[in-house]
């Protein structure tokens, strides 16, 4: 990496202007992390050493955070979603930070939003059938006070993925 570049990442001044070669490498990325970098090389029309680099570069500025695989649900037993819908009637920072605890050590909760509106979190649940919820509703309020929780089923999915847009990014 020259000079210039490696000052700007290590002052926090990010790679620059991400350019459509950049884009495309972490678009085909977010598709599958495990294609191998001489076939992102090609279809991308770089040197594998380029490729290897711009990769590194991108990962050393932080666009791209980490390398995961995705699990299918079905296999591993867990293809019921429930939504809980939270309101509290806590906003202290102690609350926030209790409440936090306690969801961070349920692996069925694999995603949780503060939100605006009439409620204050969403939870994303993952089970193994709709009873279990029931264990998981138990386990967060054995650690906190919530106000009212509303729990939805998740009939279907349409859509889901992890992939975001890449041309919105600097």
């Amino acid at each position: 990496m020259c000079k210039d570049m490696a000052q700007r990442l290590a002052m926090g001044g990010g790679i620059g202007v991400l350019d459509e070669r950049d884009r495309k490498l972490l678009g085909l990325l977010q598709q599958d992390a495990s294609v191998a970098v001489g076939e992102l090389a090609e279809r991308v029309n770089l040197s594998l050493s380029a490729c290897s680099r711009r990769i590194q570069r991108l990962e050393e500025a932080g666009y791209i955070s980490r390398r995961i695989v995705v699990l299918d649900r079905q296999r591993m037993g867990v293809p019921t979603t429930v939504f809980a819908l939270i309101k509290t009637a806590h906003h202290s920072d102690e609350w926030i930070e209790t409440f936090r605890r306690a969801i961070s050590d349920i692996p069925e909760i694999v995603e949780v939003h503060r939100l605006t509106g009439n409620y204050d979190y969403i939870v994303k649940v993952v089970l193994p059938r709709v009873e279990h919820y029931d264990v998981v509703y138990k386990q967060i309020v054995r650690k906190v006070e919530l106000f009212d929780v509303s729990a939805s089923i998740s009939m279907e999915i349409l859509k889901s993925g992890t992939a975001v847009p890449v041309d919105y990014a600097e």
